[in-house]
């Protein structure tokens, strides 16, 4: 009936039970994006003390920050769970040539981490409004990071798979 059973068994008025989860079938685009990821990517988050979940929600940004195609979000943490942290989700670039444009983090005292977890991309970056300064092919395994005011970065899929990204931001000191 499309339950999957979570946790171990316990045993409870002497009868063995067993914590069980179904998940609702969100809107039919969200869905598609959640299954495409899963044939790359388990985006299950085991938060500890809690039972393990998977994604709680999908964002779409048509376009992220002025950039081409079209970016996903995936929530995996509730509000509040990350301590210092504004964002702990998964990007998603499904598509070559999508890509998260030019944005900065330091007037909001921000760092920002990539951690690409599938496909490849093209990391830019650049100080203030001037020109891109660097460029970087990333693959599985690379991070990236910014942080201070008036440095820029931008994303964008390079390969034929989706480009999966997990991504941390964490406030800074004031």
């Amino acid at each position: 009936m499309g339950y999957n059973i979570i946790g171990d068994e316990f045993m409870e008025a002497g009868v063995p039970h067993a914590k069980m989860e179904k998940q609702i079938k969100m809107e039919n685009e969200k869905q598609q994006v959640i299954d495409a990821v899963s044939r790359y990517v388990d985006v299950a988050l085991v938060p500890f003390g809690k039972p393990r979940r998977g994604v709680i929600d999908v964002e779409k940004r048509d376009p992220m920050y002025g950039g081409n195609g079209v970016v996903y979000m995936l929530t995996v943490f509730e509000k509040g769970e990350l301590v210092n942290n504004r964002i702990g989700a998964y990007m998603v670039l499904l598509n070559k040539g999508d890509q998260a444009g030019f944005h900065e983090h330091g007037t909001r005292k921000e760092q920002e981490l990539y951690v690409i977890v599938h496909g490849e991309g093209e990391y830019m970056e650049r100080a203030g409004a001037g020109n891109i300064t660097r460029k970087f092919n990333l693959k599985k395994g690379n991070i990236t990071s910014v942080q201070g005011d008036d440095n820029f970065h931008s994303i964008i899929n390079t390969g034929d798979e989706p480009l999966v990204i997990f991504v941390a931001t964490t406030y800074g000191k004031a």
